[in-house]
């Protein structure tokens, strides 16, 4: 260990040399797993699970390996759960204006609050309507949007939105921008369509966002206004008999530096490290999946999805009906990129299938998770 970088150790000591992490307890489970940790008393520990190195895998044990942390977030307590958040959709409140067009307002508050975000581990967030991500807005192409944001948090902030709209509609210091009891109303056309996102645009800009101020915005293709892409646009329209035969899921790729060092020492899709792994994704056969896939990971350039005995479809931004890569099965992102992945598992065998970050020590530090692919 001596001779490592400075990096190396800091990760290593906080999580395979079982180290506590801002006051948390959460470990890796390796071959060395059934060995006490230095200086603390396995019994004593109630997030830690003992692990026999020698015994046979099960089969779940067997795909991801015992390379993850132990024990489990409980949702209750933390005020959000990453299975459901997969599917929860904010849509706001529908109503019509004078001109006949559809007006959809969205609440959404900025709340300081402490997170667990690994079995023990709790990070001192700041969050949109309580949770990390913030609420997945959802609206249709051409709709009015407005939302009313307050600020019940120690800070300034603010939402800036990906998307088209005015320079006073920004969130940014003197378009957006506001203090801590203030509140500013958002309002802005939904457009283009695609996989958006929003964020807290204050200073410094690196901090608000590590600490948890960003949310999924997705705008559904009107299929009126693409008739050369009328099924493809129904097929992503909520609502309509298309889109309610694939299985959709929304997926924020973010990471936590817990010692707030500069380097991330837990990775997540949704914010828990391995969610996924401790409680798979079920995917029925007979439908096909799309994912909606946003990247806000600070202080690394590029994060990355890869799914493993599969190959999808993507749509970079989602700004398109016809894909922008076809048949790959790894795509990266910087931070702020997005996009939608399409596939199907209609003719695989049923079982738990891997999709994980392709940067190794990001899979092993909590972005892995499985597919639990199940007859329909």
């Amino acid at each position: 260990m001596q001779n490592e970088p400075a990096d190396t150790v800091t990760r290593r000591s906080l999580l395979i040399g079982g180290l506590v992490a801002a006051g948390g307890t959460a470990v890796l489970a390796s071959t060395a797993a059934g060995q006490s940790m230095p200086g603390h008393d396995m019994g004593e520990m109630s997030a830690v699970e003992p692990v026999n190195p020698y015994a046979a895998p099960s089969a779940h044990d067997g795909a991801h390996g015992q390379m993850m942390t132990v024990g489990r977030v409980d949702p209750e307590t933390n005020g959000f759960d990453p299975t459901p958040m997969l599917t929860e959709w904010d849509l706001g409140t529908v109503t019509t204006m004078e001109d006949g067009r559809v007006l959809r307002t969205f609440e959404v508050e900025a709340v300081d609050k402490e997170i667990e975000i690994a079995p023990g581990v709790m990070f001192p967030a700041w969050t949109f309507n309580g949770r990390v991500p913030g609420p997945a807005l959802r609206a249709k192409e051409g709709e009015r949007l407005r939302i009313v944001f307050r600020n019940y948090g120690s800070h300034p902030h603010s939402m800036h939105f990906h998307g088209i709209h005015s320079w006073r509609m920004d969130g940014v210091p003197g378009a957006g921008l506001i203090n801590p009891g203030e509140e500013f109303i958002y309002e802005f056309d939904a457009k283009p369509f695609g996989c958006h996102l929003y964020h807290c645009h204050a200073l410094p800009l690196k901090r608000h966002m590590h600490k948890g101020m960003y949310g999924a915005f997705v705008i559904d293709p009107d299929p009126a206004l693409h008739p050369e892409f009328e099924a493809v646009a129904k097929s992503r329209l909520l609502g309509t008999p298309e889109n309610a035969r694939w299985q959709e899921m929304v997926m924020v790729m973010n990471a936590f530096d817990t010692n707030f060092d500069g380097e991330n020492e837990f990775y997540a899709v949704n914010t828990v490290a391995h969610a996924y792994a401790v409680q798979p994704i079920r995917i029925e056969k007979s439908r096909p999946a799309r994912i909606y896939l946003i990247n806000v990971t600070e202080f690394d350039p590029i994060n990355s999805f890869h799914l493993h005995a599969n190959f999808f479809d993507y749509f970079d931004t989602g700004t398109t009906l016809t894909p922008t890569l076809r048949t790959v099965d790894l795509i990266m992102q910087c931070q702020a990129q997005r996009g939608i992945l399409e596939f199907s598992y209609a003719d695989h065998e049923a079982g738990q299938y891997m999709f994980h970050a392709h940067q190794a020590e990001f899979t092993e530090l909590g972005w892995m998770g499985m597919f639990d692919v199940v007859e329909g």
